[in-house]
Order: structure tokens, then sequence, then C-alpha cells
């Protein structure tokens, strides 16, 4: 079993800046492939970013050059730093772990998951 936490979200202006966190149980960030998903009210679960075990990242096309995805193996914890925030990226942020390299980010693929933190961008 794999737990994972997230803290980090809140409320900013557009424009603005987070850095959302995931703890996560031991050794499960250098283990398991792991990303990061949102999902916004009335809409599906969409992938957000994922980082593979030599460090290469995919990014979802509506964040790229905005968003940046990173681990610390040591601290067993997943990042998400969240610049020039937009309204539209409201959502609730979950990170999630799977065993498969070949999952991209399709949410059907990640077997474990956070409880989610909300992220609201005001306008």
């Amino acid at each position: 079993q794999v737990y994972l936490v997230e803290s980090g979200g809140g409320s900013v202006q557009a424009g603005g800046s987070l850095r959302l966190s995931c703890a996560a149980s031991e050794h499960s960030v250098s283990t398991y492939y792991m990303a990061w998903f949102r999902q916004a009210p009335g809409k599906e679960r969409e992938g957000v970013a994922r980082i593979y075990d030599d460090g290469s990242t995919i990014y979802a096309d509506s964040v790229k050059g905005r968003f940046a995805v990173s681990k610390d193996n040591n601290n067993n914890t997943l990042y998400l730093q969240m610049n020039s925030l937009k309204p539209e990226d409201t959502a609730i942020y979950y990170c999630a772990a799977t065993y498969s390299e070949g999952a991209a980010l399709r949410p059907s693929r990640f077997t474990f998951w956070g409880q989610g933190t909300q992220v609201t961008v005001s306008a």
C-alpha cells in the first residue's frame, strides 16, 4: 500500500504561484512512477504532469512552461511548482502513483491516490 498526502493548496490571484507537495510512504517516490492530476467541478480528472525515474517529465499542453514537477527521493516527496496561475487552473489537485511506465497521464492507469488539495485562482 502506498500512502500519499498532498498539501500546499490555497487561494491566489491570477498570475500568482503555489507549490504543492505530496508526502509519500517510505521509498514510494523512488519505487513508483509519480504524477499530478487535477479535477475541476463538473469535469473529468485530467493529467497535469509526470516525472519518470530518470528525471524526465511530461506535461499537459495547458500547463507547459508554467508548471514544473520534481521529486526528492530522500524525503519521499513529490512537488508541483505552479507559476502564472490562471482561473482555469482552479481544481482539486491529486498526486498519484503507478507501477506502469507506459501509463503516461491516464488516470485509469494509476493505482494509488492522495486525498487532494484545493487550488483556487481568482481573476
